[in-house]
C-alpha cells in the first residue's frame, strides 16, 4: 500500500502539523501493508524536514514543491498541482496532513484528512480578520469532500460535531491519537544554552499563538521570581515558532526586564527537545484550547512535573498524571499556586507508556481507517 501525505506547509521552521505529518509516515513505514509513504512538501520545507526529524525509513520519501510560499500559490497547488502529482504516483491512499481546499472528483484514490483542532471557530484572533474565514471556508470544503477523518483526539470530534452538526456521518469518522515515542532518541543539550552549567529551567512547548496563554505563564514566571520562590538562576524556556503573538510577548518580556531569563527557542531537533524534557524543573502549559497537544503527552512521557490549564482535552490526555489550575476568576493567581504547589512536591516516577498513544497503536488505528474508505 502506497500512502501519500501532504505536507506544504507555510511555517519556515517545524510546527506540529509537520511533526504530525512526520508521526503519520514513521508508524505507517514499520507496518508490512504499507510498502511507501510519499511526503509532499514545499521547496523551503526540505531542510528541516532533513535535519530536524530523523525519517530513516527507506520506505519514506520526501518530495519538495518548488512554487512561492504565499497564500495564494499553496492553495492553487493544492487545488490544481496535487491532483496532477497524485495522479502520477498511484497512491492506494491521500492522506491530507491538514484541512486544505480539494475537489474530490480530481483524485482516484480515497481521500482522507486529520482535523486536528476547530481553531478557526474556537480563536479566530490566531489568525485574524478577514484571514479566518478563509480558513474556516478550507476546513468546511475539507469536511465535506473528505471519504474520511481522522480527529487527534475525542475534544476534537465533539467540536467538530458542534460546528459542523449537519456532518454527513455515512463518511467515516474516528479519533486517532498522534503517537509519542522517543525509546530512539539519544537527549543532547541544544546548542544554545550548552554553554551554560548547572542550567534549571522551567519549560513550555507552544507557537506564539493567543490560545497557549504565554503571556500569563511569563506573568507567573516572573511572580515567582518576585517572591522569592524560585532559585534566581532558575529560566523559562519557551520552545515554538513565531506567530501572531510573538510581538506582544517580546514587549511584555522587556517590560518585565526578562530579557535574561525567558528563552525563546525555535528549531530544535527531536534529540535536543528530548533533552529538555527530561531535565526541566517543571513542565507548563497553560492553554485554553487545544486539538491534542503533542508537547503535553510527550512530556508526560518523559516524567517531568507537569502544570496545565484545566480545560477538557488535557483531562482526556493527562489525565490524573498532570497538576491542573482553573482559568476561570484569577487565572493567573491560580497558575502561580499550582506551580508553587508543584515545585514543593517530589518528582514523579517515570510513568508506565500509555498503549493510547503508541506507534503500534496508532499505525494499526491507521490502516483500520484506510481500510473503511477503500
Amino acid at each position: 500500500m502506497h500512502i501519500l501525505v501532504p505536507a506544504l506547509h507555510r511555517p519556515l521552521k517545524p510546527t506540529g502539523v509537520c511533526r504530525h505529518a512526520v508521526n503519520l509516515a514513521q508508524c505507517l513505514a514499520e507496518t508490512d501493508e504499507v510498502t511507501k509513504v510519499t511526503l509532499i512538501i514545499g521547496e523551503w520545507q526540505k531542510s528541516y524536514f532533513e535535519e530536524t526529524f530523523q525519517l530513516l525509513s527507506s520506505k519514506i520519501s520526501l518530495i519538495s514543491v518548488s512554487i512561492n510560499n504565499s497564500s495564494l500559490a499553496r492553495n492553487r497547488w493544492f487545488l490544481f498541482g496535487l491532483p496532477k502529482l497524485a495522479d502520477r504516483l498511484h497512491p492506494d491512499i491521500i492522506h491530507h496532513s491538514f484541512p486544505f481546499p480539494f475537489v474530490r472528483q480530481w483524485f482516484k484514490a480515497p481521500v482522507v484528512a486529520t482535523i486536528h483542532d476547530l481553531y478557526p471557530y474556537e480563536c479566530p484572533e490566531n489568525f485574524g480578520y478577514p484571514q479566518v474565514w478563509f480558513n474556516r471556508w478550507f476546513l468546511r470544503q475539507c469536511v465535506d469532500q473528505s471519504d474520511g477523518l481522522s480527529c487527534v483526539s475525542q475534544s476534537t470530534l465533539n467540536s467538530l460535531k458542534h460546528y459542523f452538526p449537519n456532518i454527513n456521518y455515512r463518511k467515516q469518522i474516528t479519533v486517532i491519537y498522534n503517537y509519542v515515542d522517543f525509546s530512539h532518541v539519544n537527549p543532547r543539550i541544544p546548542e544554545k544554552i550548552a554553554s551554560e552549567e548547572g542550567f534549571k529551567f522551567f519549560l513550555c512547548v507552544g507557537q506564539h499563538r493567543k490560545n497557549k496563554n504565554l503571556d500569563l505563564l511569563i506573568h507567573a514566571y516572573h511572580t515567582l521570581q518576585k517572591n522569592g520562590i524560585l532559585n534566581p538562576s532558575t529560566k523559562l524556556l519557551i520552545v515554538g515558532s513565531s506567530g501572531p503573538e510573538t510581538e506582544n510577548l517580546l514587549h511584555q518580556i522587556q517590560t518585565l526586564a526578562l530579557q535574561e531569563q525567558v528563552l525563546l527557542l525555535s528549531s530544535i531537533t527531536d534529540k535536543e527537545l528530548c533533552w529538555l524534557y527530561k531535565n526541566c524543573e517543571l513542565f507548563v502549559i497553560p492553554s485554553s484550547t487545544e486539538g491534542f497537544c503533542l508537547p503535553l503527552v510527550e512530556a508526560l512521557s518523559l516524567s517531568p512535573r507537569v502544570v496545565c490549564s484545566n480545560i477538557p482535552i488535557f483531562q482526556e490526555v493527562g489525565s490524573s498524571n498532570c497538576n491542573y489550575f482553573e482559568l476561570s476568576d484569577d487565572p493567573g493567581y491560580n497558575l502561580t499556586e499550582a506551580m508553587t504547589f508543584v515545585l514543593s512536591q517530589p518528582a514523579m516516577n517515570r510513568l508506565a507508556a500509555d498503549i493510547r498513544f503508541s506507534k503500534a497503536s496508532v499505525a494499526q488505528q491507521l490502516l483500520n481507517f484506510y481500510a473503511s474508505v477503500q
